[in-house]
């Protein structure tokens, strides 16, 4: 008895064990036919093009040994298999949950051909994964300062030394700029490396985009606390003493503590800073004022490795009112009514991302209205 013929249609970029797990499975309904998206048109459809070409991708999937025959897509837009569609006159025509259309399976219906739709189910013992996570991945991450924030600074931290807590977190969105999660550093990064986590040492390349975001003469320099939060994995605890480096960095990087934390953090979206804003025009740096805010930054540490969610709270708290001591305009009055109001009141502690506004950044084990989740990269 002859084969049936299946047909199957993607872009098959940055090809993964869920892909094969897809592929092999349609193989199972009969002899494999695979229509690949060229360049020009997933340009025109997202706006970008592949990461790998459209022969590497054809090369790929044609090695894959469940695939009877592969080919370039010839026609445009979302339908660009149609012309093979017609041309291969397969029996059965195969999409996962995440490219199942109803313009495919219409299309389907009118040249009499089964469409089946099947469960992302990835091989026993892999994770189920997704282009699109796989790139979201892959790309540059943001940085979440939680406590002891301007003590990297060191006209702060020769008065008193202390320390800063900072995570590394995926890109799951693209968060808002001017928000205090490090964009303007990472913006920098990108640059300099794509949008893309760089390759090699993670310290060494902190210290090359502090170097790329701090050339000589530039007027005020970025703490470098944004640098190390954006390229170093986990959580770390970033202690300054005087100097525009850190003295000593405490790192975590255990998935038992890191999935704790992204479990336990919220961001509620506030108004970005306003151009122009200048958050050093008044400053009152007092020794007992510092001394509370690199404690801050040491007491939110000692606590996350608890899972102490009371304690970081409170050390998450303890810098943002340290911060309206020391530097009040990053504190606006606004701002400081609505935690005052919505935040301290109501959960072990909250803190905002930028100075003047971004994210409120809420410490809270069940779920926080209007709230984004994080996950942090370990």
């Amino acid at each position: 008895m002859k084969n049936k013929k299946v047909f199957v249609s993607g872009c098959y970029d940055l090809l993964h064990g869920g892909h094969i797990a897809f592929l092999k499975t349609a193989s199972f309904y009969g002899d494999l036919f695979v229509s690949i998206g060229r360049d020009e048109n997933l340009l025109l459809l997202k706006g970008k093009r592949p990461v790998f070409s459209e022969e590497e991708r054809l090369y790929i999937v044609k090695s894959i040994r469940y695939v009877h025959d592969a080919f370039l897509a010839t026609g445009n837009g979302m339908l660009d298999f149609e012309p093979d569609l017609k041309r291969i006159k397969p029996d059965i025509f195969i999409v996962n949950h995440d490219g199942h259309t109803p313009d495919k399976e219409d299309l389907c219906k009118k040249l009499g051909i089964e469409y089946i739709l099947l469960e992302r189910i990835p091989e026993p013992g892999l994770p189920a994964r997704s282009s699109s996570a796989t790139k979201k991945e892959l790309r540059f991450p943001y940085r979440l300062c939680l406590a002891g924030g301007w003590i990297d600074q060191p006209w702060v931290s020769k008065i008193y030394p202390g320390s800063v807590v900072v995570s590394q977190i995926w890109p799951t969105m693209n968060f808002d700029n001017r928000s205090g999660l490090a964009t303007s550093s990472r913006e920098v990064g990108i640059r300099l490396w794509g949008d893309r986590y760089p390759d090699g040492d993670p310290l060494e390349n902190a210290r090359l985009l502090f170097g790329a975001e701090n050339p000589p003469g530039r007027e005020y320099v970025s703490g470098s606390q944004d640098h190390l939060g954006l390229l170093m994995p986990g959580i770390n605890r970033l202690f300054y003493n005087g100097g525009y480096w850190p003295e000593r960095i405490d790192s975590n990087i255990s998935k038992d503590i890191c999935e704790w934390l992204s479990n336990v953090i919220w961001l509620v979206k506030l108004k970005p800073r306003p151009s122009g804003y200048d958050p050093l025009k008044e400053m009152h740096l007092e020794r007992t004022y510092i001394k509370e805010l690199g404690e801050a930054g040491s007491f939110c540490w000692e606590s996350i490795l608890k899972k102490d969610i009371a304690g970081l709270g409170k050390g998450m708290t303890d810098t943002y009112l340290s911060w309206k001591k020391i530097l009040p305009l990053t504190v606006p009055d606004d701002i400081l009514k609505e935690m005052e109001t919505d935040y301290f009141p109501k959960y072990p502690g909250a803190i905002t991302s930028g100075s003047g506004g971004g994210y409120v950044i809420v410490v809270s084990d069940k779920p926080v209205d209007k709230a984004i989740r994080i996950k942090i990269r370990y």
